[in-house]
């Protein structure tokens, strides 16, 4: 039984019709950026997310990047990310020019460590980007207070979270500012890329809007350095279409992972994602941890079962940020985290048999290991 590790053709048989009914007065029209449907979109985000403001933007990366400017996080500021997350995070540190100062994870959430955060604080720390990983929010509380503490900004990286809450708050308004991205693949995904900047503060939402167009306002008039990330008017009517069946769609990731839990609650030498109390998680991810990481997920492709390992290197380790000093060992929860964790198949198509399969497949590696 061949089981893709992600497959959106199958959602694409449910809503294609939708999506290409959505997408013809677009086409027709013959606007296709910053229209209509981002402005409605963007409103429909942010009220999904308990934020005032929602800023259409192209990507996840510039939705970070472009917080950060927002906040004015530059040239010899530092800023606190998870060194087990994807590459972006960081990224957009390095470009405004500041520093990513990398602190190591909670094993058991695989999120930020808030002690770790609260070590590294210096006198050029500006903020802290806490990412909600696999779908989990970060110890937001923590975070907090250690901001408050100092006087940090909180930026959250939402990108692979949204729809998932933090003590009944939801992920998108727990910080200053936070970040989605509509990657195809992430649980409300897009045709292409996309991404979208939220907050509460009024003047943020502004200079946001300013950043995304090149630093103009009005148009052709620039008062600040900004860059070309808009979100057009074709993913925004996609985005339109899928966000009314994101809670049908995050239940059944969750079920799926109650599937999961259930098939694999007797094999030993696994460790099972933790669901932390108070918190909502939304499975972008079901990730697993276990000591033969590669030959398990060799024998899971040969039985045609498809795997990933979100993260295999983390950042501090990252050639491109040799110039840090970062050495192995510097960070060790995250280190073991990578040579270990191996994530399943996962969306809301998967069927019952399917996970039934995985389970099947992996305990059967595990009796002959």
């Amino acid at each position: 039984m061949a089981i893709p590790s992600f497959d959106l053709t199958r959602q694409w048989e449910q809503i294609g019709a939708e999506i290409e009914a959505a997408l013809r007065p677009v086409m027709a029209k013959g606007h296709f950026i910053m229209g209509e449907n981002v402005s409605a979109l963007e409103a429909e985000i942010a009220q999904y997310c308990s934020a005032k403001y929602g800023i259409g933007v192209a990507n996840g990366s510039d939705a970070l990047f472009l917080a950060l400017r927002a906040l004015g996080v530059g040239v010899g500021d530092e800023v606190i990310v998870p060194t087990f997350t994807f590459f972006a995070t960081a990224g957009a540190v390095a470009r405004t020019g500041a520093k990513p100062v990398f602190v190591d994870i909670d094993p058991n959430t695989y999120n930020i460590d808030p002690a770790d955060v609260a070590a590294r604080v210096t006198e050029r720390t500006k903020a802290i980007i806490p990412v909600h990983l696999y779908g989990q929010p970060a110890e937001m509380d923590a975070i907090t207070e250690i901001a408050r503490k100092h006087s940090l900004a909180v930026v959250e990286d939402g990108a692979q979270a949204i729809g998932a809450t933090y003590q009944g708050r939801a992920v998108g308004s727990l910080g200053d500012i936070a970040c989605l991205s509509f990657f195809p693949t992430k649980n409300l995904g897009c045709f292409g890329d996309g991404g979208m900047v939220l907050t509460n503060n009024e003047e943020l939402a502004e200079k946001l809007r300013v950043l995304r167009v090149h630093g103009a306002k009005p148009k052709y008039y620039h008062s600040v350095l900004g860059i070309n990330s808009r979100l057009d008017e074709l993913q925004a009517a996609i985005l339109r279409v899928k966000l009314p069946y994101l809670e049908s769609w995050t239940e059944r990731r969750r079920r799926i992972a109650e599937l999961y839990r259930e098939g694999l609650a007797d094999i030993p030498g696994i460790q099972l994602p933790v669901e932390m109390p108070g918190c909502r998680h939304v499975y972008h991810q079901f990730t697993i941890r276990v000591g033969k990481r590669d030959a398990l997920q060799q024998a899971l492709k040969e039985a045609g079962i498809g795997t990933a390992v979100y993260y295999p290197v983390p950042l501090h380790l990252q050639k491109v940020f040799d110039h840090l000093g970062y050495k192995p060992g510097d960070l060790p929860q995250a280190e073991q985290a990578c040579a270990e964790v191996l994530s399943l198949p996962m969306f809301p198509e998967l069927c019952d048999e399917e996970v039934a399969e995985v389970c099947r497949q992996i305990a059967e590696f595990i009796n002959k290991v």
